[in-house]
């Protein structure tokens, strides 16, 4: 077992770390190398402790989901059924979920691992962690292996898919409930499952769930890491360039999460597509869903940078302050040197270094002035919200031809 693998599952001793801990630690920093999933697939060797072998999980886990559907569905003989309102070969929403959302939640985990693995060392390595604190910030490092690798949260992840996810979220609410379909039939006393759809309800909906759970709780476990960050009195510059105390290298890691989002828009539009083909509505009429997902998945990905925005917020008041003075100090010896007759006759006004150390101070001034308090970039909310959105695209042309929504496209783009 290598030392990243040896770090993730090993006890927490309540020792203090030395500094040798803490720098393996945050080299070995993950949120998806973990749990008893992982440990599934490390040992039918579908999945490695760098989580490569990506394309094995994607077709077995996507196979597994998907493959006996379309056999049991073949014996009920409900691939082109016309005697059911949708069949199998035509329910967009199962083939988008299991062929399309299930291999992006698979893939968004390399993607995820690979991007944040390198954040905790720059804390360290950028020196915003005080050495006084270096202990605080491995602790919240291992508090992150602790709940990533734990056996009890997966447990009742299952549970909830099962206990809430299948009998009341699937069978209420996502199901058709008037319609007959390859996976049911309704019956006065409820659904009635067909043989696919048994395997459709207990085995391919659960794992799809189970892995959409998974994500939100990996989500919980990097806010609540950031949090415990944030508690910490960090070292942060107001005169950093990236006009966030030095956090700047936090606003790119939401692009991790990039394929996470598409796959909830690919969730969106399966959803979306069985209601225009089979029920008649207009695409038009998801206005309101869809722009609550957007909003819902920026707030998930984004919200939790905004737990610097307290400190961040301070330094840029103490830098105002603190520059200020410097400021106004020099402003006036270099008013008194330079405009009241106070000036050295030998020394000449062009190319003086008092002009330039004037402007730096100004520009340092300018940086502290304009500093956001939350390391969250406009380029970085549009790119992700589009993540969102452009699965739903090619639903638009239910509403117009190829041609006229490529021109609308190239409207907005050019």
């Amino acid at each position: 077992m290598n030392r990243l693998h040896h770090s993730g599952s090993r006890n927490i001793e309540h020792t203090a770390p030395t500094a040798a801990d803490i720098l393996l630690d945050t080299q070995n920093f993950s949120l998806v190398l973990g749990g008893p999933l992982f440990q599934l697939l490390r040992r039918t060797r579908m999945a490695d402790d760098a989580l490569e072998l990506v394309r094995q999980r994607v077709i077995v886990i996507s196979l597994v989901a998907w493959l006996p559907l379309l056999v049991l569905a073949a014996l009920d003989r409900h691939l082109l059924d016309k005697r059911v309102a949708v069949p199998f070969l035509l329910d967009l929403e199962v083939h988008i979920r299991f062929l399309v959302a299930v291999p992006l939640l698979i893939i968004a985990e390399l993607v995820v691992h690979r991007r944040l693995r390198s954040i905790a060392r720059a804390f360290i390595d950028r020196k915003i962690i005080p050495e006084a604190s270096a202990a605080r910030f491995d602790e919240a490092i291992r508090s992150v292996f602790r709940l990533r690798n734990s056996v009890v949260a997966e447990l009742l992840m299952i549970a909830l898919v099962y206990g809430v996810g299948v009998l009341v979220v699937w069978r209420q609410y996502t199901a058709m409930q008037t319609t007959s379909t390859w996976y049911a039939a309704p019956t006065p006393g409820g659904l009635k499952l067909s043989l696919a759809g048994c395997w459709y309800a207990y085995v391919s909906v659960p794992l799809f769930q189970f892995l959409l759970i998974r994500w939100y709780f990996r989500l919980f476990v990097w806010t609540r890491f950031l949090w415990q960050v944030s508690r910490i009195e960090l070292s942060l510059v107001p005169t950093h360039p990236d006009r966030v105390g030095g956090l700047g290298f936090l606003a790119n890691t939401v692009y991790a999460f990039t394929a996470l989002l598409a796959a909830h828009g690919a969730m969106l539009a399966a959803q979306f597509a069985n209601r225009i083909f089979y029920a008649g509505v207009a695409l038009t009429e998801f206005k309101v869903e869809t722009a609550t997902m957007v909003l819902f998945l920026l707030c998930l990905v984004f919200g939790p940078l905004l737990v610097f925005a307290p400190q961040l917020a301070q330094a840029k008041r103490t830098g105002l302050s603190e520059y200020g003075n410097l400021a106004q100090r020099y402003v006036r010896e270099f008013d008194a040197k330079w405009l009241r007759a106070g000036s050295p006759n030998d020394e000449a006004l062009v190319g003086s270094a008092d002009i330039q150390s004037l402007a730096d101070l100004a520009n340092s001034f300018d940086v502290i002035r304009t500093m956001r308090i939350a390391p969250i970039t406009k380029d970085a909310i549009v790119r992700l919200a589009a993540a969102v959105l452009v699965p739903i695209v090619p639903l638009a042309l239910t509403m117009m031809s190829l041609e006229d929504l490529l021109k609308r496209l190239f409207g907005l783009v050019f």
